[in-house]
């Protein structure tokens, strides 16, 4: 079993920025892809980024469109910790973020399907 916990969630105008960040603890050799996706209310789940994970280490990344040039996914394996970057939030950025890992080699990150997830943690942007 793989554990994640999210945090540095919160509220920010547009324009602002937030970093999310994730410790994975557990199983974690097993992992070889780690992501975020996020779900607003009456909407479906969508993947925002997923970095693939050799030995370990982060590879290469993927983007969601509305997302590139905004936010940036990176790794700490020493520190076992994924993070997110969001740079000029929007207010549709609003939803509920989780971090997300499994073993298929990124494989569905597009659609948020990961074989672990975090509990979530809240981002809410105000116009």
């Amino acid at each position: 079993q793989v554990q994640l916990v999210e945090s540095g969630g919160g509220s920010v105008q547009a324009g602002g920025s937030l970093r999310l960040s994730c410790a994975a603890s557990g199983y974690t050799y097993s992992i070889n892809c780690m992501g975020w996706f996020r779900q607003a209310p009456g909407k479906e789940r969508e993947g925002v980024a997923a970095i693939y994970i050799s030995g370990g280490t982060g590879g290469s990344t993927f983007y969601r469109d509305s997302m590139k040039g905004r936010f940036t996914i990176s790794q700490d394996s020493a520190k076992n910790t994924l993070y997110l970057q969001m740079n000029s939030l929007k207010p549709e950025d609003t939803a509920m973020y989780y971090c997300a890992a499994g073993n298929t080699g990124c494989l569905g990150w597009y659609k948020g399907l990961f074989a672990y997830s975090g509990p979530g943690t809240q981002v809410t942007v105000s116009s």
